[in-house]
């Protein structure tokens, strides 16, 4: 098993799709952490601001573990956002942890 950092890319005004899509999308993070393979999740505010309004998100970054790169992508795009029209683009990199430790 390895790290791999998920990349997702929202569309201009993605605030509508995002929030209808968001419980599915928890809730494949949740199983993720429950197996103890989620090192971190979150939204990239479209505004420098903890909760943007209606600016709404740029995108979202996952840091997960899977079994390969492969693995990983076939996740990605099988994410709710990304059958909702929420993300634009999901690119997948292996990651290495290195702090903290």
């Amino acid at each position: 098993m390895m790290l791999y950092a998920i990349f997702g890319n929202d569309v201009p005004d993605s605030l509508e799709n995002r929030k209808a899509a968001r419980p599915a999308h928890l809730a494949r993070l949740q199983t993720l952490q429950d197996e103890g393979r989620l090192l971190m999740a979150g939204p990239f505010p479209a505004v420098d601001a903890v909760d943007p309004g209606a600016a709404g998100f740029s995108g979202s970054l996952i840091v997960a573990e899977f079994a390969s790169l492969e693995a990983a992508e076939a996740w990605a795009v099988a994410d709710p956002y990304v059958a909702a029209g929420v993300y634009a683009q999901v690119a997948v990199r292996p990651f290495r942890k290195v702090f903290p430790v």
